[in-house]
This record gives structure tokens, sequence and C-alpha cells, in this order.
């Protein structure tokens, strides 16, 4: 079964209350599985819109990715993030299929 993840791309407006929402966001991510892969860090943007904040978080599947986004603890989480930033969020699965040789 192939992994799902969460890629976001966030612009924090106030990083001293974005932090309610890091400390909101712990207990859904952990009850889904959930692994940071990317968590902020040094990036280039070399094509494309860029923001300040990237993050790549990898679930057991796609179905527990979705199934954190859409659960209650996260949704109280978002009314967080929302509130002082601004962002994009893809769910996406992951890819099992041969690589290019």
């Amino acid at each position: 079964m192939p992994k799902g993840y969460w890629i976001a791309r966030v612009d924090v407006a106030d990083p001293e209350r974005y932090k309610a929402y890091i400390a909101a966001n712990a207990q859904p991510l952990k009850k889904y599985g959930a692994r940071f892969l990317v968590r902020s860090g040094r990036f280039e943007n070399p094509e494309g819109l860029a923001r300040s904040r990237n993050v790549v978080i990898e679930f057991p599947s796609y179905q527990a990715a979705l199934d954190c986004y859409k659960s209650s603890e996260y949704q109280e989480a978002i009314k967080l993030r929302q509130a002082v930033s601004t962002g994009d969020v893809v769910i996406i699965e992951g890819y099992e299929d041969p690589q290019p040789s």
C-alpha cells in the first residue's frame, strides 16, 4: 500500500502565535502515524512561487493522511494556523511503481 504525504508551504505572519498550532497538531499527527521528512530548513526555489516554510509529512497510507487532515483534532489545530499564516497544503499518494533506469 502506498504511503500518503502532506506537502505544505506556509508563510507565517506571527511566529509566536504559530507555536500554538505546532503544539495542537502534535496529537493528531502522532495518532495517524505521521513522520516529518522535511520541516522548514534551508531551500532554494528555482521555479515558481515560494513560501518561507516548507513541510513534507509522511503517513503510513494515503487514507491515514486524509483521515488525519479531516479529524476533529486537526480541524481545531487548523483554526490556530489560519489565524496567523497563509499556506497551501496538498495531500498526495506515494509512488511505488518502477523508477526510471
